[in-house]
């Protein structure tokens, strides 16, 4: 998948929306949490919750030692960057983007999801 593929897939999501809290910095919402860090049109990976702790998230380090890492700041709690340069299969991808949107969408109050 490309960068715009991985937006694209992202902001069809329901309720998905594409803000940039920081400048140049692209993320995309669901109900005002971010589900995926895109950063700049030039950046090679996205940032997704793969798991609800550091122990879940690191399944995805073992499979792609190489392509998957833990993000700065936020890793702790179960976020990676995962390259999007075709080094991991675009059904992972896939996989990874869906279960970061449902893993935020899951934490919000039902009155702020979106029906879809």
């Amino acid at each position: 998948m490309t960068w715009d593929e991985v937006l694209e897939y992202c902001l069809a999501k329901p309720g998905a929306w594409r803000d940039e809290p920081w400048e140049t910095d692209i993320v995309v919402k669901v109900g005002g949490k971010i589900f995926a860090f895109l950063g700049s049109e030039s950046r090679t990976a996205v940032g997704v919750k793969c798991g609800a702790d550091r122990e879940i998230a690191d399944e995805w380090l073992l499979r792609h030692p190489h392509d998957a890492s833990v993000m700065a700041y936020i890793g702790r709690y179960g976020w990676n960057s995962l390259r999007i340069d075709g080094t991991i299969p675009d059904d992972e991808l896939v996989e990874a983007l869906d279960a970061s949107y449902e893993a935020v969408l899951s934490k919000l109050p039902l009155k702020d999801r979106p029906t879809a």
